[in-house]
């Protein structure tokens, strides 16, 4: 079985997507709060996205592709 197998149906997640799924899980472990981010996938999604518009904005240069797809 080859390393690239291994995805559990979060494949098109780059960096920033699993940045805030971590945050999101370890902001739960503080306050007692399970978090399951495949649920939060579309919200996720809409945060990141506006994160990168507002990057993009402020710098006029896109996302690096090795951070964001």
């Amino acid at each position: 079985m080859s390393a690239q197998g291994n995805t559990t149906g979060a494949g098109s997640e780059d960096y920033l997507d699993k940045g805030l799924d971590a945050a999101e899980k370890k902001g739960g472990q503080m306050t007692g709060h399970n978090m399951d981010s495949t649920k939060m996938r579309s919200t996720n999604e809409k945060i990141t996205d506006k994160a990168r518009g507002m990057f993009e904005k402020a710098t006029g240069k896109n996302v690096p592709d090795k951070v964001s797809n």
